[in-house]
């Protein structure tokens, strides 16, 4: 994808929209008060639509709607609660201890929930300063600011409403778009010159992401379509690209072999190389689709894959003229033309016409992949113990927040010390590794964005281009606070400076202390989470484990349903291969945590690493077989295809049980006589080696386990 593509892909994203809606929800209560000279009660009104947006997450209206309207409840409750309390320090510190921990237990409700916590605990920060209520009251404060809120809430669901399918179009398209990014990263395993084991690193990373990115776009399109209940062309379409384009990332991942061995054997042909290009110029197509995706536009093909295909197929039959067996590349072939197929077929969705006869699952089908959030207050009291990462996280936000609070008292640096709290707020996480990257971020965007913000205001005079700069700054830093965190504060900082200056405010002191505040902040937040209460990975990593291998049990039990012949239920399968997809990202993402935690607490790294690859690879494996038996000719079972699959199930459900699980149930295997070992066929052998080759993977692993 070239520069302007980039760019133009950018803005129309939806992280774009955001950084537009939150900038005008945000400004335009300002600008109208300040033409009335009234600009304290404007900011005040700013403040409240400001917290709400916080909450205002990609998902269904429904969900938008009641996260804001539950936000706006408790930010109006905390505002009026601490400007009860704000004249007195002893009162403010209980406050900070009993309100930090209340609302960072929300976490365990989910992101949207835990957002909503997060506005809360903001307004209590920023309604500490006895000033802020000084000059309107307690009450018509707390007004202002529901007033601001309820404000942003109605602009936010007048324009979902304006548009309903348009965050559920950009989130496909941004989901396509990793995908294409995943099959790039594939390609490179048929390039002699990559390292093999690097490459899966990245792979394993970006799985993470496409599995973020698909788990958005389900909540986004399925929930809707429910709620909706209609069957409109612009869902139909939607629904019907992105169920291809999850298959197409499962044959991406079915595309997978041996490599190593596969470079060993047929390196110096030309058929590796082939490989790589055509599967390259799927990239390439997945990119082209998800910029018109995101840009409103029918898509128009890059590449047609005939000709390349055809020189494949020709470069894989010299090999058999070398009297080498092509077996494997044969059919590795049959999958890349599966994922040529696949891409056509979405484009032809395109086609009005085609859609009116498309299929698309039940109601109770699509119900079945979107996860359901438990609110039941079970959940809170299950988790009010210490063995609840959670729990430990809310009662170190708590004493670390009430810390900041005696530090700003005892040592002021300025007359806004409530930046300390508001730094430990937004960089203190549940997990060590995760705390560190925001510190990281946080003080590179600061300064960065400081020492812009001072050079700015030192040599922009004129207020009107001030102003524009700070609409700028404004919507970089919302469009970008999701996306990449550090640009966010980058444009955060100078924009918080020019705002100060607009308020009289000496630049260069703001400057020394919101940097100084942002230092104080983050070394309270990084030292609280490597000594209060602490969150190692390891002590998870053999939930994630164990949660994978259950998948992985149920995806395998996928391959002996067909090997038995039973009739194929496609509901069933779908599912079981999102649960892989999704314990998958789940632990590659809890290893890469691990990772970056002190080297003093990370666990058998090694044979964890090993685990996580090894776990794709048996997830590839399956893929790869289940696709091979349901467009293949299936070849006739004999007895070491049943005892192989049956030694490999078993095996499995060993592991799981040292792992800890107590409601695992194996699955009942019955097959139909099968046929005697020899003679085999061609096709037999090759299912023998596949067969086999997972059933050694699922021993290699077994051999991780501690007993």
């Amino acid at each position: 994808m070239n520069q302007s593509r980039e760019i133009k892909s950018f803005i129309f994203s939806q992280y774009f929209s955001d950084g537009l809606r939150i900038t005008f929800g945000v400004l335009l209560p300002s600008l109208v008060f300040y033409n009335l000279n009234l600009l304290s009660t404007g900011l005040t009104i700013s403040l409240g639509a400001l917290c709400i947006s916080i909450a205002d997450n990609p998902g269904p209206v429904v969900h938008k709607r009641n996260g804001m309207l539950f936000c706006n409840l408790f930010v109006f409750l905390t505002a009026v609660l601490t400007s009860l309390v704000n004249w007195n320090p002893i009162l403010i510190g209980i406050e900070i201890v009993a309100l930090c921990f209340f609302f960072s237990m929300f976490s365990i409700y989910g992101n949207r929930a835990s957002s909503v916590g997060t506005a809360a605990l903001i307004i209590m920060i920023l309604t500490i300063d006895e000033n802020v209520v000084a000059h309107s009251g307690i009450w018509m404060h707390a007004i202002y600011i529901l007033a601001g809120g309820a404000w942003y809430t109605l602009l936010s669901l007048s324009l979902t409403q304006i548009r309903p399918y348009r965050l559920a179009q950009q989130a496909l398209g941004e989901c396509i778009r990793e995908v294409a990014t995943f099959v790039r990263i594939k390609s490179e395993f048929y390039d002699l010159a990559t390292d093999h084991d690097e490459n899966y690193k990245k792979l394993v990373e970006q799985q993470i992401i496409v599995n973020q990115h698909q788990d958005i776009v389900r909540e986004l399109l399925f929930k809707s379509r429910l709620m909706v209940k209609e069957s409109t062309s612009s869902g139909r379409l939607l629904i019907l690209v992105f169920v291809d384009i999850v298959d197409l990332f499962e044959q991406t991942m079915a595309t997978h072999y041996d490599y190593q061995a596969i470079r060993s054997k047929f390196g110096k042909t030309d058929a590796l190389k082939g490989f790589k290009a055509v599967i390259l110029k799927f990239s390439e197509e997945l990119d082209n689709l998800s910029y018109f995706i995101v840009s409103n536009d029918k898509p128009v093909r890059l590449h047609h894959y005939k000709a390349a295909l055809d020189a494949l197929k020709i470069d894989i039959d010299k090999v058999e003229e070398q009297n080498i067996s092509n077996l494997v590349l044969k059919k590795i072939l049959i999958n890349v033309r599966n994922m040529a197929s696949r891409v056509r077929k979405i484009y032809s969705y395109f086609d009005n016409p085609q859609l009116s006869g498309a299929n698309i699952r039940s109601t109770e089908d699509l119900k079945k992949f979107v996860s359901h959030q438990d609110f039941d207050i079970k959940l809170l009291k299950d988790n009010l113990t210490f063995k609840s990462s959670m729990f430990r996280h809310s009662i170190r936000v708590a004493l670390m927040c009430l810390i900041g609070y005696l530090v700003s008292k005892l040592f002021p640096f300025g007359h806004h010390s409530y930046w300390i709290l508001l730094t430990i707020l937004v960089i203190l996480k549940p997990a060590f590794s995760l705390t560190k990257q925001r510190n990281v971020q946080r003080l590179i965007g600061t300064l960065c964005g400081g020492v812009a913000g001072a050079l700015i205001l030192i040599f922009v005079k004129d207020q009107f281009t001030l102003f524009i700069l700070l609409m700028v700054f404004m919507v970089g830093m919302f469009s970008f606070q999701r996306l990449n965190y550090v640009v966010s504060v980058l444009f955060m900082t100078p924009y918080t400076l020019i705002l100060f200056s607009f308020l009289g405010e000496n630049n260069i002191s703001i400057a020394q202390e919101r940097i100084i505040d942002t230092f104080i902040g983050s070394f309270i937040a990084l030292a609280a989470s490597f000594i209060i209460l602490p969150n190692w990975e390891y002590r998870n990593l053999r939930n994630f484990m164990r949660e994978a291998l259950i998948a992985n049990y149920h995806y395998l039990v996928n391959v002996a349903n067909e090997l038995a012949e039973r009739p194929f239920d496609i509901t069933s399968y779908k599912l079981s291969r999102k649960d892989v997809f999704v314990s998958s990202a789940n632990l590659g993402s809890a290893f890469q945590r691990m990772q970056s935690e002190p080297k003093s607490k990370q666990q058998n790294n090694k044979e964890v690493h090993k685990f996580v690859v090894l776990n794709h690879i048996l997830s590839s494996y399956i893929a790869t077989l289940i696709t091979n038996l349901q467009n293949a000719d299936k070849p006739e079972t004999n007895e070491s295809h049943i005892k192989l699959i049956r030694k490999s199930l078993y095996t499995l459900g060993e592991i799981i049980r040292k792992l800890g699980a107590k409601d695992f149930n194996e699955a009942e295997l019955r097959f139909p006589e099968a046929a005697p070992d020899s003679p085999a066929t061609k096709d037999q052998y090759l299912l023998y080696e596949q067969l086999d080759y997972i059933n050694k993977l699922i021993q290699d692993i077994q051999k991780l386990i501690p007993n």
